[in-house]
């Protein structure tokens, strides 16, 4: 039994899983909208879909059992709710929403219509949190006290393009979007290996100086200057973990934009760009790669020719040898990946999820613990740091 789904918003990212939804074997019809009709006519073109619907409120009033939101990150709160409230199961891209009330009404509706709804964070595939969580489970680590997430991604480097593309001739008032309300792939890089939530934070954001109107509160849609930011946080049970989210950074995130380190009383381990480490009281494990994917795409693919040269890499990954591809359809073998593997299995736990009627791995309470801790962070940001609570929706009802 397969069911049908809708791609809302076909942009730089939405092809890539677009095609993967397109050839999941648990899934039927693949339609496209956009608020520009041409780019939803090219992609169906481009990938064979069944066919385009004028509108968001069109496709909400078809038949179509699922919609797949790739709209402006800003945007996906309210068009989440409207679609659980229409019947629709919601694949959403990151951040989740960008207030609590927002995501406190997305657990309401997912709650009140038993519908699914996943969070596509790539960094709970993200081989470093893969081997990590792995880890955690053999009780390797012994108590683990101590983490950090880093989200590395200097605007030079295909940022500009992205938000072009995008945003329009208004271009700059969004690309000036804060760092931290964007946090779910160093949040949830390392929740989704360590077992508990963030309850406090302290956050300090940097100002830009780069003087070109973009992170210019003049400009801002979101009043914002920060384009670099730093949190602590506490978490229940006790420890901590620190974030970075940098947009002017002298890092290669062409290499990889997402690293991870964690500390535990037994073991440690550790990821910079191009070499990673196990440690314990013994000594010391290069496992560079175990973590390492192997390319399946060409950057220079024709199919990648409308991203931006600079964020191609991240569209290109194959799987890393820490990754159990076994669950995976056959029909993903050959098929593009992208953010260092995470590609495939995200597509695969929704479609399972929907199929099943099971929880997929990043629910509506896992990802308000991945995104929450971002906004509130911000908010201690735009208070010089000042330490704030952070509320917690509990975990996802079983059964």
């Amino acid at each position: 039994m397969t069911f049908s789904i809708g791609i809302v918003g076909a942009g730089q990212f939405s092809g890539q899983f677009a095609a993967l939804f397109h050839a999941h074997p648990g899934v039927g019809e693949v339609h496209v909208t956009d608020l520009l009709p041409e780019r939803a006519e090219r992609l169906v073109a481009a990938e064979g879909l069944a066919g385009t619907y004028p509108s968001y409120e069109a496709m909400l009033a078809s038949d179509v059992d699922a919609v797949a939101i790739f709209t402006q990150r800003w945007t996906h709160g309210p068009l989440v709710v409207q679609a659980l409230r229409a019947g629709k199961h919601v694949y959403s891209a990151v951040p989740m929403a960008v207030t609590q009330e927002e995501i406190a009404a997305i657990i309401d509706a997912v709650r009140e219509t038993g519908l699914t709804y996943m969070m596509g964070e790539t960094s709970q595939y993200n081989p470093a949190t893969v081997y990590a969580r792995k880890r955690m489970a053999e009780g390797a680590f012994g108590r683990l006290f101590y983490a950090e997430g880093d989200y590395v991604h200097d605007m030079d480097l295909g940022f500009y393009e992205a938000y072009q593309y995008s945003g329009g001739e208004n271009w700059k008032a969004t690309a000036s979007y804060p760092p931290l309300l964007y946090p779910t792939h160093s949040v949830g890089g390392v929740l989704g290996a360590w077992q508990t939530h963030a309850v406090s934070v302290s956050a300090i954001g940097v100002a830009d100086e780069r003087d070109d109107g973009v992170f210019d509160k003049k400009v801002s849609q979101f009043g914002n200057d920060f384009s670099n930011a730093t949190a602590l946080f506490e978490v229940a049970g006790g420890g901590s973990f620190r974030t970075n989210e940098f947009r002017r950074v002298g890092y290669p995130s062409h290499i990889r934009e997402s690293r991870f380190r964690f500390f535990g009383t037994d073991g440690s381990m550790e990821q910079l760009a191009t070499v990673s480490c196990w440690q314990d009281k013994k000594g010391v494990e290069d496992i560079t790669e175990l973590l390492q994917p192997k390319p399946t795409l060409s950057p220079d693919d024709p199919s990648l020719r409308h991203v931006a040269p600079a964020l191609r890499d991240a569209f290109t990954s194959g799987s890393a040898p820490v990754h159990d591809r076994s669950r995976l359809p056959r029909a993903f073998d050959h098929m593009h990946n992208g953010h260092e593997g995470s590609h495939h299995f995200l597509v695969d736990d929704f479609v399972t999820a929907v199929a099943e009627g099971t929880l997929p791995s990043v629910n509506a309470w896992v990802a308000a613990r991945y995104t929450l801790p971002g906004i509130v962070a911000h908010e201690s940001a735009k208070r010089e740091g000042e330490r704030l609570p952070i509320p917690d929706f509990g975990d996802a009802p079983q059964g």
